[in-house]
């Protein structure tokens, strides 16, 4: 498939499309193009409850992408213990956590200036 040309905000609503395809919840998008050297503009942070969860949403973001646009991440990383996963698209970080790893490490909360959107759970 030749590659689609996505913006930001069309990547960020595929990835949460494909996150609550497979459940996950608490979804929350941290907006940080108004702050000065950030890694990128956009983290998309979300959690399952099992590993096997956390793997089912990192495929499901991967797969949905490839297979619907072209896009492929730069790169993923922690899918061998899929407790905390990393996905790099470039200006969007997605981050998909097991419950406990997430408030350990409280990303949303470092990144405290940025501007935060809850999106809603499907249930």
């Amino acid at each position: 498939m030749a590659k689609k040309i996505l913006n930001n905000e069309e990547l960020i609503e595929q990835v949460v499309e494909a996150i609550q395809d497979k459940k996950g919840k608490n979804i929350v998008i941290a907006d940080m193009t108004g702050l000065g050297n950030t890694i990128c503009d956009y983290f998309v942070i979300c959690e399952g409850n099992s590993n096997t969860q956390v793997s089912a949403i990192t495929d499901s973001i991967w797969e949905g992408l490839i297979d619907k646009f072209g896009h492929k991440p730069f790169a993923v990383d922690g899918q061998r213990n899929s407790q905390w996963v990393a996905m790099d698209y470039g200006a969007v970080f997605v981050h998909i956590f097991l419950p406990d790893v997430r408030a350990f490490y409280d990303i949303e909360h470092l990144w405290a200036d940025a501007k935060l959107q809850y999106i809603p759970d499907l249930d």
